[in-house]
């Protein structure tokens, strides 16, 4: 198997870290979910990067791969990543949260290029690219079908009546990712619905799981590549990441979930990200 160079390695760490300076400046202008937005950028740099056949000049493309953001809340990363990625002016992020934008808090594929699929209820996003995934095995397309949940949206039953439905259509073309970060819009995910173990209970619906750490560009990138992890078995990776990653004073605080923060607290924040960044790159010197 390939593996990234330490080169790669340090422009997807500049893409990742650029994108979360983007995300908190995009929220100079109200509310968003920053948490999770940024506890899940490391595995979307390496998606859209490293994985996906995808076309920013071509967004409707046949051939593509779908990514299907079903934890519809974190839709500001995926803004920032889609931007990174060519999709559309980087002068959009900046009418985020304001009247007619198209970067609303939630994604609305009608509105802006990129987006396959509009989020926000929870755990509708394994259903559809369920759905599209049994389509694709119908014509015989050799598309993959990506979908992002968060560990707190596994205590909706729609996502288990998919997880069901894949099994059975023995749907290999399609990939669960969890960001598992442990917390939720009121406190400790265990304390609010305890969903664990969800390896084994994915395990018992018929999924091929595999555990990763979700900020490592390495396990990303290797468990992607290996795609599916079963020949005639869907894939789940079950990526355990940190909430607010990448801001040292606002890491794994649940507070983080949905919050305004005033443009001194940004600015410390960016500041914050330029030092850890830093760091990171100084790794693979």
């Amino acid at each position: 198997m390939n593996k990234l160079t330490n080169e790669r390695k340090k422009i997807l760490i500049e893409k990742s870290y650029n994108s979360r300076i983007k995300v908190l400046k995009m929220m100079e202008n109200g509310a968003s979910h920053l948490g999770g937005a940024l506890s899940c950028l490391d595995i979307l740099t390496v998606l859209f990067n490293e994985i996906l056949r995808h076309n920013p000049k071509n967004p409707k493309w046949l051939n593509r791969d779908r990514f299907i953001l079903s934890a519809g809340h974190k839709a500001i990363a995926l803004y920032a990543t889609l931007q990174d990625q060519g999709y559309f002016d980087e002068k959009i992020l900046w009418t985020f949260n304001r009247f007619r934008t198209k970067v609303p808090e939630h994604p609305d594929e009608k509105l802006l290029p990129g987006v396959e699929f509009p989020t926000g209820a929870l755990g509708h996003g394994l259903s559809v690219s369920c759905g599209m995934a049994i389509t694709a095995k119908v014509i015989n397309s050799n598309c993959k079908f990506f979908t992002l949940l968060g560990d707190g949206e596994c205590s909706e039953g729609t996502v288990w009546e998919a997880a069901m439905a894949a099994s059975h259509y023995k749907l290999d073309n399609l990939v669960a990712i969890i960001d598992l970060n442990g917390l939720q819009v009121n406190g400790k995910t265990k304390d609010i619905m305890n969903s664990a173990p969800l390896d084994k209970k994915f395990s018992a619906f018929g999924w091929e799981v595999q555990i990763i750490d979700g900020n490592n560009y390495d396990e990303i990138y290797n468990v992607l590549k290996s795609i599916p992890l079963m020949t005639g078995k869907p894939s789940c990776i079950i990526a355990r990441t940190v909430k607010c990653k990448g801001i040292s004073f606002a890491e794994d605080d649940f507070s983080t979930h949905h919050c305004h923060w005033e443009k001194e607290k940004i600015n410390k924040a960016i500041v914050n990200l330029n030092e850890n960044k830093k760091k990171e790159l100084e790794l693979f010197e």
